[in-house]
């Protein structure tokens, strides 16, 4: 800033020109032929048009779920069951991980007992389901299993 006789003058800045500046004296700005600009006819329509003609390729590659019916689901498929084998309490009860009453380890699971691997230990399991060997293996090392009452059921 310059002081003149107690007058503050301001110097002008020049801004950057505007991109449109960069095309006067052009016909087209830099879109092609004039007519291309009418309409959405020159890019093959709006949206998704076109997507089983001339967009096959796109829809080919971006999107080949497009098209079809998305499949139904088993209205009777039952839920997912959580499940433990018989080897995986043995290692919780030989590892010291689950507790010990009376010389024989106390295990509850709400879910099914499968009767996969070896029991080694005296295991009290209670269940809400289990396999016909699991009762077979654990009686063969002094071991039980019973029912394991659901929270909110009465019996």
């Amino acid at each position: 800033m310059k002081k003149t006789n107690d007058v503050v003058m301001i110097m002008v800045s020049r801004r950057k020109p505007r991109q449109k500046s960069e095309y006067l004296g052009h016909r087209t700005h830099g879109r092609g032929n004039c007519k291309n600009r009418r309409g959405s006819g020159n890019r093959g329509g709006r949206g998704m048009a076109g997507i089983c003609k001339h967009r096959w390729s796109w829809a080919a590659k971006n999107a080949p779920d497009y098209f079809g019916k998305p499949g139904f689901t088993n209205p009777n498929a039952s839920e997912d069951v959580k499940t433990i084998n018989l080897f995986q309490i043995n290692q919780y009860a030989v590892t010291n991980r689950i507790e010990k009453k009376g010389g024989k380890f106390h295990f509850d699971f709400e879910g099914k007992v499968l009767g996969t691997g070896d029991v080694t230990v005296p295991l009290i399991i209670r269940a809400s389901a289990w396999s016909k060997n699991v009762e077979k293996k654990l009686k063969e090392t002094g071991g039980a299993i019973t029912k394991f009452e659901e929270k909110g059921v009465a019996s």
